[in-house]
């Protein structure tokens, strides 16, 4: 069982990705609605894992991302994005990112890379 921290400022994105993840893991789910909430979740807790939209209100992705990489979070991040660009992905990985998924991601995929990120810790 792992902690799962789903930041994504869509509800609907957020409940696809649960849903996905409760279909067969017993995983704890966290949700933030936008950066902010994000980075004031992780004060209190310590995700063994990230999923993280980039493109949010208040403070996006690639803020998050910088965030964390300051305060030497050593949390694998999965960035979700319909931005699939080099460019981004180049960014999103210089910031620590373990990787980046094209939204809207398959259950099977985030379920598999979120397996891949635990076990990288």
């Amino acid at each position: 069982m792992a902690l799962i921290l789903i930041t994504d400022d869509a509800a609907f994105t957020r409940r696809m990705i649960r849903k996905a993840l409760q279909t067969d893991s017993d995983h704890v789910i966290l949700e933030a609605a936008n950066g902010q909430e994000c980075l004031n979740l992780l004060e209190s807790h310590s995700p063994d894992c990230m999923l993280l939209d980039l493109l949010m209100p208040e403070v996006d992705g690639y803020g998050v991302l910088q965030a964390m990489k300051d305060r030497q979070l050593n949390i694998p991040v999965i960035v979700l994005s319909a931005d699939i660009q080099d460019s981004a992905r180049e960014q999103c990985m210089a910031l620590g990112a373990f990787a980046m998924l094209k939204k809207p991601p398959k259950g099977p995929e985030i379920r598999e890379m979120i397996q891949k990120a635990i076990e990288s810790v």
